[in-house]
């Protein structure tokens, strides 16, 4: 989420509005998890919020062993993104 609000600016608010946890396997061992954000999802939010104002976006992050061969759980983050102009009025 932070590496969003970064991405986007400080014309837009980022919340973190739902997390979701699917638990794979047990794990015992550092788990590794890489949270990545395209350039086209970048200017996919931005010409979504000229429209809407305010839009949900879903990103699934799985936490995985070093060398990414085992899953050991799948996060599923609802992420709420809005103009910071649109907020103030509301």
């Amino acid at each position: 989420m932070i590496q969003l609000v970064n991405l986007l600016g400080k014309d837009y608010v980022v919340w973190e509005k739902l997390a979701r946890i699917f638990f794979k396997r047990p794990a015992k061992e550092d788990l590794y998890a890489q949270f990545n954000l395209t350039l086209d999802e970048i200017t996919s939010i931005k010409d979504r919020l000229v429209e809407e104002n305010e839009i949900e976006i879903l990103k699934i992050t799985k936490l995985t062993d070093k060398a990414q061969t085992k899953v050991y759980c799948e996060v599923h983050k609802t992420i709420y993104v809005a103009k910071k102009v649109f907020i103030k009025q509301n």
